[in-house]
């Protein structure tokens, strides 16, 4: 009796708890937070969020009407805002697709350039961003073979995770360096036959774990580059974010014409980081956008030695007019 009595009260407990964990993770995804804590947690808010569905089970279980009432509809919000991820967006107008495709490549000592250079040339990659990109970086990927599948470049080296590069199929013209950003943050115009000019920008804002605000701040910057953008002009975006889905900066990047290239597809969070840990990588912080085109297809490889998986977007393009 006295055992029956504390497994009654243990599923009560964990009912009520993992509905409280569910909770937790719908204020973290729907909050702009700007305290470091709760950033890093937001990584985790969908994690978090799955508390909810315990909770449903467990008071369900224990006939707890009222609490399994307020687990399931916090189940039910939580699907809600992971649902998008899943459903494919039909690709509209005729323009040409072009593949898409980022890399962190984790400065000197990571990324095989042999291993980079391969992906491009298996995934017949016509646009390439590249974060933590050092002089050493340009030179290794230079040997390997890069320039000469993707032979138009516009680069800006840096010391550690500071440089950044953009290697294009396609002549780039209008090259802009984005000042004010610890980073690099880089753009410029690819003339893409069928389509003519497209934007491409590669970003990479500073990660939360220096400076939550500053990483908030950049973010606001990247869209205000974003804003401006043409609106006639197609554009596609690649970079390592250090932001999820699940953090409502990152979203705001969404809010105009610039769609994630992983919700168009229905491709899920595909997650890219960390892969030099023990495990999966957790959290999807490498995204490709798209303005003007619709993503049919996105993915991810794994870059040996480096600490992200790269990711791909295969991208319809509106016409040109």
């Amino acid at each position: 009796m006295v055992t029956a009595k504390w497994l009654r009260l243990g599923s009560d407990v964990l009912g009520w708890t993992a509905t409280a964990t569910g909770a937790v993770g719908l204020a973290l995804h729907f909050g702009r937070w700007s305290a470091q804590p709760l950033v890093l947690a937001a990584s985790g808010a969908s994690y978090l969020m799955a508390g909810a569905v315990i909770g449903l089970i467990a008071l369900a279980v224990r006939r707890r009407l009222f609490g399994a009432l307020v687990a399931g509809a916090i189940a039910a919000t939580a699907v809600w805002t992971q649902a998008p991820l899943h459903v494919a967006t039909a690709a509209a107008g005729a323009g040409p697709d072009i593949t898409v495709m980022h890399a962190n490549i984790l400065f000197d000592r990571g990324a095989d350039p042999e291993v980079v250079v391969s992906r491009v040339r298996d995934r017949d990659v016509d646009l390439l961003t590249v974060n933590e990109l050092t002089s050493a970086g340009v030179d290794g990927l230079t040997r390997a073979g890069l320039d000469e599948l993707l032979p138009h470049r516009y680069l800006v080296p840096g010391e550690l995770a500071s440089g950044t590069g953009i290697w294009s199929r396609f002549p780039l013209s209008d090259t802009v360096e984005h000042d004010g950003f610890v980073f690099r943050q880089l753009s410029a115009l690819a003339d893409v036959p069928g389509a003519g000019p497209v934007a491409v920008h590669a970003f990479h804002p500073v990660p939360p774990v220096f400076d939550a605000q500053d990483w908030a701040a950049e973010l606001s910057r990247l869209q205000d580059i974003l804003d401006r953008s043409p609106a006639d002009v197609p554009a596609v975006v690649g970079g390592d974010f250090n932001a999820t889905y699940d953090h409502a900066q990152f979203r705001a990047l969404l809010s105009g014409r610039f769609a994630d290239a992983a919700e168009q597809a229905g491709a899920g969070a595909v997650r890219t980081y960390p892969t030099d840990k023990p495990g999966p990588p957790l959290v999807a912080i490498d995204h490709i956008l798209v303005g003007n085109g619709t993503a049919v297809a996105f993915d991810s490889d794994d870059l040996p030695r480096a600490d992200h998986r790269s990711v791909v977007a295969r991208i319809r393009l509106d016409p040109g007019e």
